[in-house]
């Protein structure tokens, strides 16, 4: 029960949180999704670091880096990095369309009904009535809160107005391309953690491995850790495409034409000035290794469906926080606490339903 308070927590807190520090960011910078994304897998892959690798003596006694032992193949990795990298890196560019926040949030909820198709499609697998029910509860609840920002519409409706149609749907057209792709990683690693997650007398996985004989035993960390180091770490050389959007980003970020802060440091009677939306992309930073970090817990020990059920509930939070801190009381309430209700209601009656199991296959023997 602890480990749920703390993955929960982990998504909720961590993942609000980057979202609200994602939209003050992306307010100012649109097209700051290619830094945005770039800084996220930085650091992630620097948290785990020291945990996956390590360093040996080579020629002119000199370090070479060298991955520790694993709990997945190296290869199965492959086809989880390029849809995550691909995903994310779309989610953050759909801002440079003029996508506004409420659309984005819709597109991404509806992840839910795209693994409940996958997984039909895909995995064989048949769902419940209640299921089903649960789904159309939460999607109408994520659509009312969304709509009740009377102030988001307007947004909507004068960033249209500042962009081409073509433009517009072509944000359309990278949110819908995620979502696809996030509905087979979320497939993926469904079946990946299925197979090498828990240890089976066919499959023995010890806890513990030995580099050399002389060396002492390593423990493995866990397998959503790990799933998030390589996840990350794996994507960073695939920046190398999108480098000059990098540099350019940056130098609008560093420009000194751009908003400053000051900050004092009494102790050492000093003060220096950094760009204002510095401090800002620094707390989306850390708050998304937070989020990360409570997502792949999750997806190590629940179902995908789970897992998209459960960020479509975090994703309605992070709207009502939105609206409160970002559109004050333009907001009509009856439709917000409407959608909230339809939304929670969806997901005490996914709990209580049965889990989906895999379609009967049908019998192709002579009929006597």
């Amino acid at each position: 029960m602890a480990e749920w308070f703390v993955t929960l927590g982990l998504v909720f807190g961590g993942c609000c949180s980057t979202a609200l520090a994602l939209e003050r960011v992306t307010s100012e910078y649109p097209k700051s999704g290619s830094l945005i994304t770039f800084s996220q897998f930085l650091l992630v892959s620097l948290h785990g670091f020291a945990k996956f690798v390590t360093f040996t003596r080579g020629p002119l006694g000199l370090p070479i880096p060298r991955l520790l032992p694993r709990r997945i193949p190296f290869l199965r990795y492959l086809t989880h990095v390029g849809l995550f990298y691909f995903l994310s890196l779309f989610n953050n560019l759909a801002f440079g369309y003029g996508i506004p926040m409420p659309v984005h949030i819709i597109f991404r909820s509806g992840g839910l009904v795209v693994s409940m198709l996958m997984g039909w499609l895909i995995s064989g697998k048949s769902y419940t009535k209640s299921q089903i029910l649960s789904v159309i509860f939460v999607t109408v609840g994520v659509v009312l809160t969304t709509l009740s920002s009377h102030r988001s519409q307007k947004a909507a409706n004068s960033s249209s107005l500042d962009t081409t149609a073509s433009r517009y749907l072509t944000g359309i057209a990278v949110l819908s391309l995620a979502l696809v792709l996030s509905g087979f990683l979320g497939i993926v690693q469904e079946k990946t953690f299925a197979s090498y997650a828990k240890d089976t007398p066919a499959r023995p996985r010890p806890k513990q491995v030995r580099l050399s004989p002389t060396a002492k035993a390593v423990v493995l960390p866990p397998i959503w850790e790990e799933s998030m180091f390589y996840l990350h770490f794996l994507s960073l050389p695939m920046f190398f495409f999108v480098r000059h959007d990098i540099a350019m980003q940056s130098s609008v970020l560093f420009s000194p034409y751009a908003a400053t802060t000051t900050f004092n440091v009494p102790l050492a009677a000093a003060q220096f000035t950094l760009p204002a939306v510095l401090p800002v992309l620094l707390a989306n930073t850390l708050t998304q290794l937070l989020c990360v970090a409570g997502v792949n817990r999750l997806t190590a020990r629940v179902p995908a469906l789970t897992v998209t059920l459960i960020l479509v509930v975090r994703k309605a939070v992070s709207l009502v926080l939105s609206v409160a801190l970002f559109d004050g009381v333009d907001v009509a309430w009856g439709m917000l606490w409407s959608g909230a209700f339809l939304v929670f209601a969806g997901t005490v009656v996914y709990t209580v339903s049965e889990r989906p199991v895999k379609r009967p296959v049908k019998s192709e023997g002579k009929k006597e």
